[in-house]
């Protein structure tokens, strides 16, 4: 599996696994053990998600030294603030079953998350957590977290896709050295990514469908990429990345898609912005 290395020096396979819209706890099981026998060993959950659980079950249950599995998760809005995230980790850790987690991020953007980032910094330097990072931090949010904090986020997860290539963001996190992950690759299977006549055409160059070309476009670009998918053939051509690159005209092919803005989700939004502090997870 290729890897990048994070501004600390932790090592992360650039391609994982994600568990978001499996709130079952057995079927979010049984795809994450199918994933890591097809050879995936990065997984990406949150307490949002509801399924902590089950990625720990199934890590557990694969046999795999922990230290082969890189797990990541992520800290609801609910539980920003520093008092609120010290708690809100433990239960993280808790529920996983596991000694430390790799990677931990801010979830949103929004409410006390300076204070959050505090205890995320206390359990970074008390080795419960490897890497710290945020996630939905926009260009200019994530220029002032970073020129704000004491420690330096490893990690930015945002949407990110061939309608959304998100050029400018890309060139803050260089200069900060955040690394860029993509959740929603595939456009939560927007404009028809899946059969696209551009994606669908470099694909037949290399053997390869759109979606493995959306995935390969975003690898080449030095972003971790984080597909999801419930069917087992699917997690286990996603994960057949690895033995082609595009070249620089599928790259200006690919470039013409940008929309320069999502279609799922609009953090300028004030309606969006008062959705998440609403969302409760736990009581």
């Amino acid at each position: 599996m290729q890897t990048i290395t994070l501004n600390n020096g932790i090592q992360i396979p650039q391609l994982g696994f994600g568990v978001f819209q499996v709130p079952d706890l057995k079927q979010a099981e049984d795809v994450i053990s199918i994933a890591l026998k097809a050879g995936y060993r990065h997984i990406d959950t949150a307490a949002a998600y509801m399924n902590e659980e089950a990625v720990g079950g199934a890590v557990r249950k694969s046999g795999l030294p922990r230290e082969e599995v890189f797990i990541t998760s992520k800290l609801w809005v609910q539980d920003f603030g520093y008092e609120k995230a010290k708690k809100a980790i433990q239960t993280s850790l808790d529920k996983l079953n596991l000694d430390y987690i790799d990677l931990y991020l801010l979830h949103q953007p929004v409410g006390d998350y300076i204070g959050a980032w505090r205890a995320l910094e206390e359990a970074y330097k008390a080795g419960k957590i490897k890497a710290i990072g945020v996630s939905n931090f926009y260009p200019e949010r994530l220029a002032d977290f970073c020129e704000t904090v004491a420690i330096q986020p490893t990690v930015n997860q945002v949407e990110t896709h061939p309608f959304f290539q998100r050029e400018d963001l890309l060139a803050v996190a260089k200069e900060y050295d955040v690394a860029i992950e993509a959740w929603g690759p595939f456009a939560e299977g927007k404009f028809g990514i899946f059969s696209h006549p551009v994606l669908t055409k470099i694909g037949e160059k290399y053997g390869k469908t759109a979606a493995q070309v959306a995935l390969r476009w975003n690898l080449d670009r030095g972003v971790i990429v984080l597909p999801k998918s419930v069917t087992p053939e699917r997690i286990e051509a996603n994960i057949d990345v690895f033995d082609f690159s595009l070249d620089e005209k599928d790259k200006q092919e690919i470039a013409a898609l940008d929309m320069g803005h999502s279609e799922i989700v609009n953090h300028y939004d004030p309606a969006f912005i008062k959705m998440l502090h609403s969302f409760k997870i736990h009581d």
